[in-house]
């Protein structure tokens, strides 16, 4: 879940991958008590005042790697790094990296393990079609689920942004799984729940699909997951206002069965400086600001792989939200994905995407290699270990 969440479910809020907004740190603030006597505090901050003087604190941002730096050499010659956000230029990459190592790291960030499970077993994803889909935006988004587990693919691939995801345990020591396989899927061209579905309607669309009476999908509580991806013409509760994607888990009592799954939206025609950020410009942007281009041509399809991803990660680590989660409250956790969220490279953070490639022959902008020659540009994942966001195309990985 991101910054707010979702709601309206009866327990818990879903966890949610928000629409991209910058996000802010907050910063320590020192008060004194209000029993405290106006001579003693006057004596305090003189002694506070006399400690700086003599000693100023130095702000530190820790590398694991400060004097690493990268030729342009050691990028792909398919491709340059994009600077700034946008897709014109390109320039040497020496010594960015050592400017900027260490994205959403912070010491306020405790993520911790809740004793939960994680998918360890195989994961089965089924895709669950509901509205007018074309045959070319299923590929796109069939290419990335295929990608998850494709070693073969060049670096940066899927497969090694997924590694991040399985340095996630659960209580016996045991990893996410490294295998994601695309299982049935199941399409509702016929818009069996109406075009504006409530959070508990997508469970809804998902017993359609386990209970339907001619080839259902299996229903797999060990590993498999469900997913719920509806066409650019469906209103989604709290779609492109709270959420562009979210994901929980069914209730017995409206499924039959206590199973992970998730919603993302397709938001090409609702809100695509939102949820499909950088591939279109917030209407809210302060200053020209150029889209990138997407490396599948589809401004809606392309924005909704990384929000596939974001869910997938969450869901593989977070499935029934007892497991891995920032935060106190589980109705409001801040899971792997949350934290860095609208972070694609090396310097990215609030408004900025980080450093990105950008196809030669296309000039698109992407940051992880799939099957098949696809490109797809997916936000980065929490780093159990450093302790930052961490993607195989860091400027440390080339």
């Amino acid at each position: 879940m991101a910054r707010g969440g979702g709601h309206n479910l009866p327990l818990c809020r879903s966890t949610t991958r928000e629409p991209n907004t910058p996000l802010f740190w907050p910063s320590l603030v020192i008060i004194s008590s209000a029993t405290m006597s106006v001579s003693s505090s006057c004596l305090l901050l003189l002694a506070v005042a006399a400690l700086a003087i003599a000693s100023p604190l130095a702000v530190v941002a820790w590398r694991p790697w400060p004097h690493h730096f990268v030729s342009r050499s050691a990028v792909n010659a398919t491709a340059t790094m994009s600077i700034g956000g946008g897709s014109g230029g390109s320039v040497a990459t020496g010594g960015i990296g050592a400017s900027k190592k260490y994205e959403g790291s912070s010491e306020f960030v405790k993520l911790r393990y809740h004793m939960g499970p994680v998918l360890t077993a195989n994961v089965t994803v089924h895709p669950i079609w509901y509205g007018a889909w074309a045959p070319a935006q299923k590929h796109i988004l069939r290419a990335f689920l295929r990608s998850i587990s494709a070693a073969s693919a060049p670096h940066p691939s899927v497969a090694a942004w997924w590694r991040t995801v399985r340095l996630y345990t659960d209580q016996t020591g045991a990893n996410v799984s490294a295998t994601v396989l695309l299982g049935a899927e199941r399409s509702d061209r016929h818009y069996s729940r109406g075009r504006a579905l409530s959070r508990l309607a997508i469970q809804s669309v998902i017993r359609d699909a386990v209970t339907a009476p001619r080839r259902p999908i299996p229903v797999n509580p060990r590993g498999g997951l469900y997913l719920v991806l509806t066409s650019s013409d469906v209103a989604v509760q709290d779609f492109c206002v709270q959420a562009c994607g979210f994901h929980y888990f069914t209730f017995p009592a409206i499924v039959g069965y206590t199973l992970p799954y998730a919603w993302v939206g397709n938001s090409a025609t609702q809100c695509p400086g939102i949820c499909a950020y950088p591939f279109a410009v917030p209407p809210f942007a302060v200053g020209p600001r150029a889209a990138e281009r997407p490396p599948n041509g589809d401004v809606g399809v392309d924005g909704m792989v990384s929000v596939v991803a974001h869910e997938l990660a969450e869901m593989a680590s977070n499935p029934l939200v007892n497991a891995w989660y920032a935060g106190e409250d589980p109705c409001f956790p801040t899971e792997i994905a949350d934290l860095c969220e609208g972070i694609y490279g090396t310097g990215g953070g609030g408004a900025y995407t980080g450093q990105l490639l950008i196809d030669a022959h296309t000039g698109a902008a992407f940051n992880l290699h799939g099957v098949g020659g696809s490109k797809f540009l997916v936000q980065w994942i929490w780093h159990p270990y450093l302790s930052y966001c961490s993607g195989p195309n860091a400027l440390d990985h080339q």
